[in-house]
């Protein structure tokens, strides 16, 4: 029987056999009681190395145990939702927060005003404005930044990446009209005003040199919009989130209802709009990736297909062994943007760039000389690609 003097000599012998009284006591009038008297008479004749080494592996359990608790309490639960916006395009969102909110109507709001913005197919959003103007005056948020860090790839990439080419990529049937006209002259007159050079960017507005320029962010609009998503989340206080537009993706944080970072699929140059395959999986944690490709969006006029990457340079697709380029930079903008690049560079270029610019990741496919496929990826992400089997 557990006794008053038990406690007296507990009180002596230090911390452990208070734990073990507390846990006792908690235990006296329980129908298990004589269980516990049984187990204490097995501990009270422990040496004392034994039982400072069993009050410390209870210590680590329960410290464990209240940690995994903690961190249980402080996720919360998963929030999974999806829809579509720029059109077709389908978006998907997910995120955790602890008191399980629903952000879909915020999400879709930032996005219709977006799409307000930068979205040529709407004839009076601000980019059809101003590609019909010599000069805008900035109203929504989106249409500066876009300018800004388009002019800032364009200079890191010595062109490569040019938001200008729209008359190109309308001509090639790549844009908002339907016709296509494949003429040398035609080409060669359209490239007479093509070039980020056209362009005068001031604080509050932008103006062209040309009238005929225009502007068009096809090829960094979604990793924007994937950005400017997961900006809103975390104004509420979200930080362990994913958010993907058509294929673009950003994450913070990690995915805690596995206990791991996020996992990203690679498409495979084989994949098709009907079957999707993945070649490779990378994982990230608050990172942006993008890829660009020609294998979904292409025409092909007269027998011959044509991918929807055009040289600002020749006014042509581009033709050459890279296949695709996945980029992985701070934010998703910049890593559509440097894809879009990277696919006008072609291979060796590409890899040239990524060594003297460090910052950046990239997992590049391309074709081999004997017709197979290869890869490249820069050191940074080597750990964290793992092939599909």
């Amino acid at each position: 029987m557990f006794s008053y003097r038990h406690y007296i000599s507990i009180q002596s012998e230090g911390l452990f056999h208070k734990v073990i009284f507390v846990g006792a006591t908690l235990c006296y009038f329980s129908p298990i009681r004589s269980v516990i008297d049984y187990f204490w008479a097995k501990i009270w004749l422990m040496s004392n190395r034994v039982k400072n080494a069993l009050y410390t592996m209870i210590l680590l359990v329960t410290m464990f145990a209240v940690y995994k608790y903690r961190q249980t309490g402080k996720t919360g639960s998963m929030i999974h939702f999806t829809g579509q916006t720029m059109g077709p395009i389908v978006y998907n969102v997910k995120y955790f927060d602890l008191e399980s909110r629903n952000f879909k109507t915020q999400v879709d709001s930032v996005l219709e005003v977006f799409n307000q913005s930068l979205n040529t197919y709407i004839p009076n959003s601000e980019i059809s404005r101003f590609n019909k103007d010599s000069i805008f005056e900035y109203l929504l948020p989106y249409l500066q930044t876009a300018v800004e860090k388009s002019h800032e790839i364009y200079e890191e990439t010595e062109g490569a990446f040019d938001p200008s080419i729209g008359p190109l990529i309308n001509t090639w049937g790549f844009g908002y009209t339907d016709e296509i006209v494949i003429d040398s002259a035609v080409i060669d007159s359209l490239k007479a005003f093509v070039g980020f050079d056209k362009l005068r960017l001031a604080k509050d507005q932008i103006s062209k040199t040309d009238v005929r320029a225009q502007l068009d962010f096809s090829a960094s609009a979604k990793g924007y919009a994937v950005d400017v998503v997961l900006d809103l989340l975390k104004s509420y206080g979200v930080s362990n989130a994913f958010v993907e537009i058509g294929g673009e993706v950003a994450v913070a944080g990690l995915n805690i209802e596995k206990g791991e970072p996020w996992k990203i699929g690679i498409l495979h140059p084989n994949s098709t709009e009907l079957e999707t395959i993945y070649h490779s999986i990378i994982e990230l944690t608050d990172k942006g990736m993008a890829t660009s490709g020609n294998y979904f969006n292409y025409q092909i006029i007269d027998g011959v297909k044509y991918g929807h990457t055009i040289s600002p340079q020749t006014g042509y697709p581009i033709q050459h062994e890279l296949l695709s380029a996945s980029v992985i930079a701070d934010d998703c903008h910049t890593a559509d943007a440097l894809a879009t690049a990277f696919m006008v560079f072609g291979l060796d270029k590409t890899k040239s760039f990524l060594e003297k610019n460090p910052q950046y990741d990239a997992f590049l496919i391309y074709s081999s000389n004997d017709g197979g496929m290869k890869t490249y990826g820069t050191p940074g992400i080597e750990d964290s690609v793992k092939p599909v089997d």
